[in-house]
Parts: C-alpha cells; structure tokens; sequence
C-alpha cells in the first residue's frame, strides 16, 4: 500500500510539473493526489507498520499494536493537526493577497508608476530590480511580480525589450521573497513552522540575497538590451483616487506589522494578518462610503454600499486556484510524512551519502543537498520540497539548515520560468517562451544563485 501511495504521489507530481503541456491546471492533480493518498491511507490503516506523530515528531514505537478503532482515531486526529498547519499559512496568504487587491483598488501602485521619468534601460533595470527586491520582501515575490509587470506594460512599448526586464524582475523578486517571512510561501511555511525566526532570517539570508539579486543585475546591465535611451509610453497618469497613496503606506505597513504582532504576542502569524486585514478593511470602506456618499449627494442618486465594497471586490480577485494547490501539495505531502516515510528517507539519505549526523547544517554533505534542492525547485515547484524537508528533518528552530533552506528553495527556481511562482506569472502575463528565458536568462540566475549561496556560507560563520 505504501508503494501506491508513492506512485500516486510521483504521478500527481509529474502532472504537475508538465502543467503546460498536458493543459491541466496544476491545482487538479494536486488536489487529486491528496485526497487519494488520504483515502488509501484509511482503507488499509491496519497494513501499515508505522506512523509518524506530527505532533512529537517522532515515529509511534507502538502503532502496530493498535487496534482499528484507535488507528482510525489518530488517523483523524493526524489529518486535523496537518489541516490545521496547512490553514495557518492559506488564511494568512489569503489575507496577505486581500490587503494587496484592497491597494490596487485604490490604485495605489500608480504613485511608483508616475515616479519613472527617465529613459536610461540601465536605470529602469536597476529601478525594476530594487523594487521587485524591496516589495517581495513586504508583499511576497508573486504578487510583486504582478504589480511590477503590470506598471511595466504601461511604461515599456516594445515587448521584446520588456520581456528581458521581466526575467530580471523574477530573480529580484525571488531573491527578495527568500529573507523575508513574508515574502516567499516556501520561506512563510518555514516562519509559520517554527523552523526559522524573523530577526535569524534576516541576519542570515539579507547579505545572500541582496548578492543573488546585485550579481545578475550588474551582469545585464552590460548586455545590449539595456544599453541606450528606452521608447517609454506616454506616462501623464496620476492616481484615479485621492486616497491611492494613502492606501499604499497602509497597506503595506499593515503587512509588515505582521511579524512584529507574532514577537510581540507569541500568537501565529495568521491572527495577525487577519488584525491587519481588518484594519486596512475599515478604512477602505470608509474612504469608499465616503466618496459615493459625495457622489449621491452630487448626482441625486442612492446607491448600494454593498455594490461598492472593496473588501467584497477584493475577495473575489485574490488567487484561489493558487490557494487551493497549496491545499493540495501541502496535505499530499503530509501524507507521506504520516507513514513515516520521508523520515525513512531522512535517515537513509543521512546513512548512506556522508553519515550528514545529527547537525547536518555544518556540512559539506548537507550543503550539497540543499542546493540540489535549490536546483530542484527550479525543475520541480518548492512548495512540495520545503513540505518535504520539514518532514524529513528535525533541526531546531533557527538551524542554519533551515535558513539555507529556505535560501535554496526561495532564489532557486529563478533558473527556469516555471521553478517559482514569479515566473510562472511572468510567463503568463507576457506570454514568455520557455527557451527564450532558459537561453537569456538561466544563467544569470545561476550566477546569482552560486554567489548567494558562497556569501551565505561565509557569512554563517560570523554568527
């Protein structure tokens, strides 16, 4: 039964990563997978010689003793401590992507979109990448890249120029995502997990990541693309609402007031996504009431408040399907983990390639496997890796394991378009080819990635 479970597991994998070439969207196979591999799990409870208490984080000595009922009962009581985990991080995305659709509803983004004025390519690069550097960091690297491109269709003319300004943003935006326990869902569900703490993350992984983004940045900025004076679209646009800038700084500091309620309160980072969720919230409805009162009294009209609600509109647009495949992979994960067999995994990889021991973090066998990690999540999504990984081992909070980690999976997938989430977005939005940007763009994010990585292993020895 554990073998079907695996195959299950490897083929909802595979339909996954060839998403655009079987035209299945990937939240399909995701879902699939999890509700198959619970389902098996159930009718052959009493087959299986093991389990994995998730709770202790240690394999039952004992399980095989039980007798059906009592199985099925920690069967239940497994499936809601992973559900219950799994929530914590979708509720606090979907809060996340909430606040930032309650910006664009007052058009916030269009104060950093009126501020480019110069035609210098080298300028908007760097502009771009500091940007999609600094807001992944606050608003997370996919929504970053969506705000970015979007400001950028409305600046750039030629698409060929803007798509080599796309590739740049993904990488800065990943690099960005990875120091920050907001910035990247693989570096959140580490935060949420316990395994890393906000002020360790950004004293270990800011220097790397800053370098992952600097170094691909610098080499492009000598590439003919951004050499010259740049063709920009007539830019005379000022924010639509009088409210847009105010929204903006609410907005995102809002967000980052997260990490410090968690500090301060010691409560998960959801409670306090939602504190800010419904801050923002009020104010939006009361500058929105507020104009369409204006508005009625103006045109004598009476007008439905409800019509109006930028909460109700900003609900309805955040990315479900994406919230949904995280359900999935998260909960599909978690099955395996519940057999105990990423734990076996864990121990013969530890075995059998350089006995990693019990601090693996220190090395060189470890670094290895994190970074083929890295190189993994640009082949395969890093969701499920990092789900893996928090399965497969068992280092204390703050491990430097943990921090590379979340280095490797976060600035990794930037080597292929459809490794992270910001490239796949990307990849839509300017129909980008899969060739093109492994031609183009691969190896910048290589470089990037092997800097960061060298300056985070010198700079953990410092701490």
């Amino acid at each position: 039964m554990e073998t079907i479970i695996i195959l299950v597991f490897v083929f909802g994998y595979l339909a996954i990563t060839l998403e655009h070439t079987i035209k299945i969207d990937k939240l399909i196979p995701a879902l699939v997978m999890m509700a198959i591999s619970w389902a098996l799990i159930s009718l052959g409870i009493d087959a299986f010689p093991q389990w994995f208490d998730s709770a202790k984080h240690t394999l039952m000595e004992n399980f095989g003793m039980l007798g059906h009922e009592e199985k099925m009962h920690l069967m239940e009581e497994t499936l809601l401590h992973h559900l219950g985990k799994t929530a914590e991080i979708l509720i606090f995305l979907m809060g996340a992507m909430t606040i930032v659709e309650i910006i664009d509803y007052f058009d916030g983004f269009s104060t950093i979109k009126s501020a480019v004025k110069f035609r210098s390519r080298r300028k908007i690069l760097w502009l771009f990448s500091i940007l999609a550097f600094v807001l992944s960091a606050i608003i997370d690297n996919l929504t970053a890249t969506i705000v970015l491109i979007s400001i950028l269709q409305k600046i750039v003319k030629d698409r060929d120029i803007r798509i080599w300004y796309a590739g740049l943003i993904i990488i800065a935006a990943n690099a960005g995502g990875a120091w920050s326990p907001i910035g990247d869902v693989t570096t959140t569900m580490l935060w949420i997990g316990d395994r890393v703490s906000t002020g360790k993350l950004f004293l270990y992984l800011f220097i790397p990541s800053v370098i992952c983004m600097v170094v691909p940045t610098i080499l492009a900025s000598f590439l003919k693309p951004f050499k010259g004076d740049l063709e920009l679209q007539d830019n005379d646009d000022k924010p639509t609402n009088k409210y847009s800038s105010t929204m903006l700084f609410l907005g995102l500091g809002a967000i980052v007031f997260v990490p410090f309620f968690k500090v301060i309160t010691h409560l998960p980072p959801y409670v306090g996504m939602m504190l800010s969720l419904g801050i923002v919230a009020i104010f939006a409805e009361i500058y929105t009431n507020s104009r369409f009162s204006i508005s009625q009294v103006d045109h004598g009209e009476s007008v439905s408040s409800d019509h109006h609600s930028p909460v109700h509109r900003s609900l309805s647009r955040i990315e479900m399907p994406s919230i949904l495949f995280f359900l999935g992979i998260l909960m599909a994960v978690a099955a395996l983990e519940s057999l105990g067999i990423l734990f076996g995994f864990a121990d013969g990889l530890k075995e059998n390639i350089g006995l990693l021991g019990t601090e693996p973090s220190g090395t060189i066998v470890s670094d290895l496997v994190v970074l083929l990690l890295g190189v993994g999540s640009a082949v395969i999504d890093n969701v499920p890796l990092v789900a893996a990984s928090l399965g497969m081992f068992t280092e204390a909070l703050d491990d430097q394991l943990w921090h590379f980690i979340a280095y490797s999976a976060g600035t990794g997938g930037s080597m292929l378009i459809i490794g992270s989430a910001a490239g796949v977005v990307a990849m839509g939005m300017e129909k980008i080819d899969f060739f093109w940007y492994l031609k183009k763009i691969s190896w910048l994010a290589l470089v990037g990635f092997i800097a960061g990585a060298a300056a985070f292993m010198f700079t953990r020895t410092l701490f």
